[in-house]
């Protein structure tokens, strides 16, 4: 083998994991979907707005119960919801998140970071969403979990007003702080997603980004 190779095998970049990439793959956002987002910061979260958006301050992460971004992308696409009855009474206006991470780890932004979606109970305002494909009969992944990672620290980077990484399951434990503007006292779901194993391992990862402490009852 010649200087020449070894000199170029020695530069040659380490064969590695795929590069952190967002796909967009934008959900339905149209008239109807920002009145609706409009009047839910009013009469939900009480905070008059001309434009539907948020100011980052937390990552809630969520999985599906849905094994398909197809047909959880179809779930989310309408602007209007269909068959709930536990949340059509406090808005019409459809579930959503900003981000869609696969099974294989691709992640997708359906909304623009700070766009409202509706994903948190009293926190939507405040909150960038990520959902993640699976659910109790389909475990999330190693490749879910590493790009969860990757994405939490890029929102990190540019929103450094971000203070919590907290799991869907765990977003009630903010009732009694400044950030939680829920109109409704009684207006609660309760939720099992991702589930503590996730959030763990996820919060072990990003440790060095000293991120804030979740409140504890």
């Amino acid at each position: 083998m010649t200087l020449l190779s070894l000199s170029f095998l020695s530069c040659s970049p380490k064969l590695s994991q795929a590069t952190f990439r967002i796909i967009d793959k934008p959900i339905t956002w149209n008239t109807e979907r920002e009145a609706l987002s409009l009047q839910y910061l009013k009469e939900r979260h009480g905070l008059d707005k001309t434009t539907p958006t948020i100011d980052p301050q937390m990552v809630v992460v969520h999985w599906t119960a849905i094994d398909n971004v197809e047909v959880t992308f179809d779930v989310f696409d309408a602007p209007t919801l269909g068959g709930r009855d536990d949340l059509t009474g406090a808005s019409n206006l459809n579930v959503s998140s900003q981000f869609l991470i696969d099974r294989d780890g691709t992640i997708f932004r359906l909304l623009p970071d700070t766009a409202f979606a509706r994903h948190t109970i009293g926190l939507n305002y405040c909150a960038i969403g990520i959902e993640n494909v699976g659910g109790p009969d389909a475990p999330l992944t190693k490749a879910q979990l590493k790009a969860n990672e990757q994405l939490i620290r890029y929102l990190s980077k540019k929103y450094p007003d971000i203070d919590y990484v907290i799991g869907h399951h765990e977003y009630q434990l903010f009732q009694e702080t400044e950030l939680w503007k829920e109109a409704d006292p009684d207006y609660r779901t309760m939720k099992t997603d991702p589930g503590d194993a996730f959030m763990n391992e996820l919060r072990k990862k990003l440790t060095d980004l000293n991120l804030k402490p979740i409140p504890q009852l």
